[in-house]
């Protein structure tokens, strides 16, 4: 995760945090989350590189936030474009409302067009306020069929997952059997001379 978000260019951390987010503070952005209490999920290429990330941190309940979690997200800039964003969105969606959740909140700046396109086309209500917006979104409860959803979702995130894990030991595999057989090609050459 770290990583991931210290990679971000200095404009896509403004729009991911809402401030210009140096290292050490994305650090203990970090090093602060609560996987007890809060999820984050993510997106991985074939070399297992996170790609995409969401954090999905539930809110002590108030007046104004009972049964709320707030959603943020990032995508390296290389990848942009193919619709991670919106799926890790409506992953956490599905997952929170198996979680009783009923509003899911995003705060953004106003200028995060695609944050506030995602929320805008999952049917979130957006209310800006100068540079600043904050979407609300009302959950529905969780059912059988949400609850299957989430499960099949999982099961085949954890199987791409594993698959590519494969495909990258058997790449490093195939890697080094190359280079004992351009060693033993180098013996025998020099043998024969």
């Amino acid at each position: 995760m770290l990583t991931h978000l210290l990679a971000l260019a200095p404009e896509d951390r403004y729009l991911r945090f809402g401030y210009a987010a140096n290292d050490a503070q994305i650090r203990r952005y970090v090093d602060l989350l609560d996987f007890d209490r809060d999820e984050v999920f993510g997106v991985f290429n074939r070399k297992l590189e996170l790609i995409a990330m969401a954090h999905l941190a539930y809110l002590p309940d108030s007046a104004q936030t009972r049964h709320a979690a707030e959603f943020g997200v990032s995508v390296l800039p290389k990848v942009r474009g193919r619709g991670y964003g919106a799926r890790l969105f409506d992953h956490a969606v599905l997952h929170a409302r198996n979680r009783h959740v009923d509003t899911m909140i995003i705060h953004a700046l106003s200028e995060n067009a695609a944050m506030l396109k995602i929320a805008r086309n999952a049917g979130a209500t957006v209310e800006r306020d100068g540079g600043e917006s904050e979407a609300r979104l009302r959950l529905p409860a969780e059912t059988f069929g949400s609850v299957l959803e989430e499960l099949v979702e999982n099961q085949a995130g954890e199987l791409d997952y594993q698959l590519k894990s494969h495909a990258q030991r058997m790449d490093g595999l195939r890697r080094i059997v190359g280079e004992i057989k351009a060693g033993i090609k180098k013996v025998r050459s020099s043998v024969i001379e």
